[in-house]
């Protein structure tokens, strides 16, 4: 089984820089503004599908950069299977990745917080 865990670690990384590079060259949505990012793809064990976590920074509409990408999927899958050879290139299933948001939000109220711990001394 660990094995088969580090082959897909190894596919799922493989997936993400190839599909990130797509997404920042090759893709002329007009829909997808802003600064995409690839964070993390999680890969089914039968490599049928694979979850394509995204950031998205800097959007003039998130939802719209999201469904665009959602509607693109097809020609980066297309992409995807021209630049990794295996036997079969799963479906992609885009989501919002709001991890660094999170932490930016967690950041801000830390700040918030130390100062008022320091001004109590």
């Amino acid at each position: 089984m660990p094995e088969n865990q580090n082959r897909l670690g190894r596919i799922e990384e493989e997936y993400r820089r190839e599909i990130s590079e797509i997404i920042s060259y090759q893709l002329k949505n007009p829909n997808v503004t802003g600064l995409v990012s690839v964070t993390k793809v999680k890969v089914t064990n039968d490599l049928k599908y694979a979850r394509v976590y995204v950031s998205i920074l800097n959007s003039k509409n998130l939802k719209d950069t999201l469904v665009a990408l959602k509607k693109s999927s097809g020609f980066i899958r297309s992409e995807l299977a021209r630049r990794v050879n295996l036997r079969n290139t799963p479906e992609i299933i885009f989501e919002l990745d709001d991890s660094l948001e999170y932490g930016a939000r967690i950041d801000s109220i830390l700040k918030e917080i130390i100062p008022k711990k320091e001004e109590e001394k």
